[in-house]
């Protein structure tokens, strides 16, 4: 959770999202390939790429924090459509991407809650 409170810019965290989401592709691709498992629980690195967008052009405030947090896992449980179809894509890919959804659906909802509610601030 100590990632979250280094003070990167937009764009530096818009390149730590690229770079950890192309990695991850590759990363995750190949233990999949080696446990010869789909999305073994011991990639992490998918929750990485998607926490870290739940978050990516809001402020990193406690609140802001902690719904993304909750908001973030929700998704990921429940794999709202397209998640749930995600899984199915080949390799790294399928890893990456129903987090990466899951982390745009948390991000959405705070936008939409900051809008309307001024929460969290």
């Amino acid at each position: 959770m100590a990632l979250w409170l280094i003070p990167f810019s937009l764009a530096g965290r818009i390149v730590f999202l690229l770079v950890v989401t192309v990695a991850g592709i590759a990363a995750s691709g190949r233990v999949e390939r080696m446990v010869g498992r789909k999305d073994p629980g011991i990639i992490v690195v998918d929750e990485v790429a998607g926490m870290t967008l739940s978050v990516l052009v809001l402020p990193l405030t406690p609140g802001v924090l902690i719904g993304s947090f909750f908001l973030f896992r929700l998704f990921d449980i429940v794999k709202p459509f397209p998640a749930n179809r995600s899984q199915a894509l080949p390799g790294g890919f399928g890893v990456m991407v129903d987090d990466l959804i899951a982390g745009g659906y948390a991000l959405g909802i705070l936008l939409g809650m900051r809008a309307w509610l001024g929460f969290p601030a």
